[in-house]
């Protein structure tokens, strides 16, 4: 911090002077264009290593949206559509990415990151395997979906830290936004395309037939990993236990201004601003008496807007104002969620929706960036698993606003919901005026 109270960007040498810190890895390529696509919005595609860790996330976590919905239509079959069991459900899938990500972090500098990503993509790979084989022969019972929720949401937490700090192993630092924003919006696609082609499969293969499609395209996702070149060393050789990395990434991330005030911001949206996502179906029913085919719409409206939020971000050049474009991201998310709540006009839903997914992605993939710029290399996955913590709260922060709209009813829930994200996002811009520097 500057004398004048300014927040100034970190350096990127090694936290710990006694690391030995090698090169950078980067080994880019000329921008040549990907298949004729050219534009800085695509850049980080010209990398090779990159565009094979493309393919490996797009196949992963269209895997992981097409096994979501699947285990969910199968944990309805077999307990009576009982809503209380989609929430166990859900839950099992999250509580490992809260509880498990801080070692997922340390040992995602410890271990190679490569090596990290092909092992927790192995697991769930086999795990989706074991659920279809179960359910082909009829042997499935409810805590063996209980069980692989647990499995798969911990196989996520080793992956996902790994795979967000190899990004700056493989771009140069002025293309890290670029990066990180592309494999967002791979990502992104995914929540359209995984859910839609699961419900469309589950009608003519059945939940089993799916789940080894599911087991297939992590498979693909290992091999598409095992050709990268980077991240075949580890980080981070500081000579502590696990326990001890972890605590100095904890450490680290309280002693940088930085970094503490963008973990503390990322968890205000996914507090007040996520809950939308889980609630939508309630709401569509409520305000709109929607059908099953005008949700599937809703849905696809909010999965484009965080596509064209991604693809928003990676076209984005220069590294100024960002602070600013973080706040206004989520001041602008908490505005529009709070209007579309009290809408009840389905064309009117539709682009208001589609501005609040934007918003929403346009700030995650922001942050992300964000958090790994300001991190030195051997700290970044520690870094990136302190902020995935709050993908394993998503699903938790629903639970206060799903009582709520017992009471007064989702349309109201959800314009409380974006009330306070607005102003819990003015309150942090208030407490920190230096953040609006934050380049």
């Amino acid at each position: 911090m500057n004398k004048d109270g300014s927040l100034v960007k970190l350096p990127s040498g090694p936290a710990d002077s006694s690391v030995a810190q090698p090169a950078a890895e980067f080994a880019p390529e000329p921008n040549r264009g990907f298949f004729g696509i050219g534009g800085s919005t695509f850049e980080s595609l010209a990398m090779r290593d990159f565009r094979w860790l493309f393919i490996s996330s797009v196949t992963s976590f269209m895997a992981m949206n097409m096994q979501m919905i699947t285990r969910v239509w199968l944990v309805l079959r077999l307990a009576n559509d009982s809503p209380l069991a989609v929430v166990l459900i859900t839950v099992s899938f999250a509580l490992p990415m809260v509880l498990v990500t801080p070692v997922s972090g340390a040992l995602a500098d410890r271990i190679p990151r490569r090596r990290m990503m092909i092992l927790a993509q192995l697991g769930n790979a086999v795990v989706a395997l074991i659920i279809g084989i179960l359910d082909a022969t009829n042997l499935i019972a409810f805590w063996h979906i209980i069980g692989s929720g647990l499995l798969s949401g911990t196989m996520m937490a080793f992956n996902v830290p790994s795979r967000q700090a190899i990004i700056s192993e493989i771009v140069p630092e002025d293309k890290l936004m670029n990066g990180v924003a592309l494999q967002s919006s791979g990502m992104n696609m995914t929540r359209i395309a995984g859910p839609a082609a699961a419900g469309f499969l589950i009608v003519f293969i059945d939940t089993a037939g799916v789940f080894f499609i599911v087991s297939a395209l992590y498979f693909v996702s290992v091999l598409s990993v095992s050709v990268i070149d980077a991240g075949k060393t580890a980080k981070s050789r500081s000579g502590k236990g696990v326990a001890g990395d972890i605590g100095a990434g904890f450490k680290y991330a309280a002693d940088q201004p930085v970094l503490l005030s963008l973990i503390i911001l990322a968890f205000i949206p996914v507090l007040f601003g996520m809950p939308y996502y889980v609630l939508l179906p309630s709401w569509a029913r409520e305000a709109l008496d929607a059908g099953a085919e005008d949700l599937g719409v809703l849905m696809m409206t909010m999965g484009i807007g965080a596509l064209a939020g991604g693809l928003l971000v990676a076209s984005l050049k220069g590294s100024s104002n960002r602070g600013m474009l973080l706040l206004g991201s989520c001041i602008s998310w908490g505005i529009a969620l709070a209007v579309f709540a009290q809408t009840t006009s389905y064309i009117v839903a539709l682009p208001l929706l589609l501005f609040v997914g934007l918003a929403s992605s346009v700030f995650m993939s922001l942050n992300m960036t964000l958090l790994q710029v300001n991190a030195s290399p051997e700290m970044r996955g520690r870094i990136m698993s302190i902020g995935m913590m709050t993908f394993g709260v998503m699903p938790l922060s629903a639970v206060p606003f799903g009582i709520l709209a017992e009471q007064v009813g989702t349309p109201h829930a959800l314009m409380t919901s974006g009330l306070l994200l607005l102003a819990f996002t003015v309150l942090f811009a208030i407490a920190y005026p230096q953040f609006r520097k934050v380049t």
